[in-house]
């Protein structure tokens, strides 16, 4: 069973663990930070630019075994009344075991349930159909904008779907 809990500076030292592949850590934090691989002095000093800023923050999913993910959460809105979640990982070795899923309902629960907002949204890339595959599970729908978010990634365009769950 997963709990969560907010981000702290240790956590850096085993997400950062996560990310085997340049295509992966892609996937995971678009064009966020320059440099492959990522350390975890990097995370946590991406982290820290925000430390005053109540709009966003981290959170740290973990059981009896440890840390199992994170995600981050932000207000992109002035009115307050959506989250977005970003930079979502679960644990490598521990995929396929309905982690993620299990992860991103215990967002979702704390985004409607204590934070108070009527709607959830995030940004998943088209070439990552496991992650859209998780979220689909976990009731997001996906949305259609005018123009497709698009970031350049390893030489490439990769095009975001845009995903959002509402509050019944």
């Amino acid at each position: 069973m997963l709990r969560l809990r907010p981000y702290k500076d240790c956590d850096a030292r085993v997400i950062v663990n996560w990310i085997k592949s340049e295509f992966a850590f892609r996937q995971w934090c678009a064009d966020r930070y320059e440099t492959y691989p990522v350390t975890s002095e990097d995370m946590n000093q991406y982290y820290r630019r925000d430390s005053h800023n109540d709009r966003i923050w981290g959170m740290t999913a973990f059981d009896e075994s440890g840390i199992a993910g994170h995600f981050t959460m932000r207000f992109p809105k002035a009115n307050q009344d959506e989250i977005r979640l970003g930079f979502v990982i679960i644990d490598d070795e521990r995929r396929g075991r309905g982690l993620g899923r299990e992860m991103v309902a215990l967002a979702v629960r704390y985004a409607f349930a204590f934070v108070g907002v009527s709607k959830v949204t995030l940004g998943v890339f088209e070439n990552n159909p496991a992650a859209i595959g998780c979220y689909r599970a976990c009731g997001f729908k996906e949305v259609k904008r005018q123009k497709r978010e698009s970031y350049q990634c390893m030489g490439e365009t990769w095009d975001c779907i845009e995903m959002e769950l509402i509050k019944s």
